[in-house]
């Protein structure tokens, strides 16, 4: 094992893990709001920088600890100003990350686990395949890089580099519960980040059990992937339905609701794929389904990949959809496309999968086709 891997990485430490491994090495726990500062706020990548802290002590978490987060080998710019990222991680993988500018706000579409284990039909990642969950440390390290990627400064407020994140990208986060929850108090801590509740989604293809341990432990936004108005179609584009249909999926939720301290409301996430989903039919059944539910609904364009099958719906359909379930009184939005010139929009993530399901074997033309976009 090489030395590097016998440390340990105190990026993805959540305030309380930091506490506990300062008194593990016989230290106050006070260090530990020390140190997040400077890792999280400072941006440094030394304990050497941390001027406050004593030598001895900086000596001595040189010794035991580390301050790494993934690699960066790609970047990208869209021509709408979308950023992508490709992370190599331990063990040669990688995911992608995309930071979406758009006005006043920047958000961070982030990812959890290398490939996705669920196989939504209309998702590139799922074709990937799935290797493994992401630690902590390489969630949280994406909104590093993305913050860092502006240069050296202290994190302030009213200098926000990214305004919100979301856990919308590669991989499923119920799936990988505790590192994505660590991730997310960090984004949350006032040492560190300091992002409101608000600001930080987590995004569900809705797995219920996953869904009631969330609502135990945080009450971050939560966004429902739902793409479909009955579980026949949606057994089809989510297979995870054939285990927890809508009914139970959308109870989960209104579970999680009851748990938030304010009033709020779950975005419902609907991919429009052409002759698919978008029919008016759909709409109307969209409306009766979500007629009593706290929600705002969110259509996305489908944004294509190679050998999908899948078109994008058309902008006249997307709008009708969209005129239905607002006057069926769903507060209604489409989603602009971003970084589709770069396969950074919604659904085109892929990174590099070393797929354990063999999954990807059926897929194998998109593989290539896709890996030799991003080359």
């Amino acid at each position: 094992m090489s030395q590097s891997a016998e440390k340990i990485n105190l990026l993805g430490l959540s305030k309380s893990k930091m506490e506990e491994f300062f008194e593990s090495i016989g230290e106050k726990k006070f260090r530990a709001t020390q140190v997040i500062k400077w890792i999280h706020q400072g941006g440094v990548g030394s304990f050497d920088e941390m001027t406050n802290v004593s030598k001895a002590l900086r000596t001595k978490l040189a010794e035991v600890a580390e301050i790494r987060a993934p690699e960066v080998v790609y970047h990208d710019y869209s021509k709408d100003g979308t950023r992508k990222w490709v992370l190599r991680l331990d063990g040669g993988s990688s995911v992608e990350t995309v930071l979406i500018p758009e006005g006043d706000r920047a958000t961070l579409c982030v990812s959890s686990q290398v490939g996705c284990s669920l196989d939504c039909s209309f998702c590139s990642t799922g074709k990937q395949g799935f290797n493994r969950n992401l630690t902590a440390a390489e969630i949280i390290g994406q909104l590093r890089v993305a913050i860092l990627s502006f240069g050296p400064v202290v994190l302030k407020s009213d200098q926000r580099r990214v305004t919100n994140v979301v856990l919308m990208g590669m991989g499923e986060p119920l799936m990988n519960f505790e590192p994505v929850v660590d991730a997310m108090s960090l984004m949350m801590e006032d040492n560190a980040y300091g992002l409101s509740k608000r600001r930080v989604t987590l995004s569900t293809a809705g797995l219920v059990p996953g869904i009631d341990r969330l609502g135990e432990v945080t009450d971050v936004s939560l966004a429902l992937s739902l793409h479909a108005p009955n579980d026949e179609l949606r057994n089809e584009l989510v297979p995870l339905n054939r285990r927890y249909p809508i009914q139970e999926v959308l109870a989960s939720t209104k579970r999680y609701l009851s748990h938030c301290a304010d009033k709020r409301v779950i975005t419902i996430e609907y991919t429009m794929i052409d002759g698919v989903n978008d029919q008016p039919e759909h709409a109307r059944e969209l409306v009766h389904l979500l007629r009593e539910f706290p929600c705002k609904l969110n259509l996305i364009p489908f944004n294509p990949f190679p050998n999908s099958g899948y078109r994008r719906s058309r902008s006249a359909a997307v709008e009708r959809f969209k005129e239905i379930t607002t006057k069926g009184r769903i507060i209604t939005t489409i989603r602009s496309t971003r970084g589709d010139d770069i396969d950074a929009a919604c659904g085109q993530l892929v990174g590099q999968v070393d797929d354990r399901t063999r999954r990807s074997e059926k897929y194998i033309p998109v593989v290539q086709e896709v890996s030799a976009q991003g080359s």
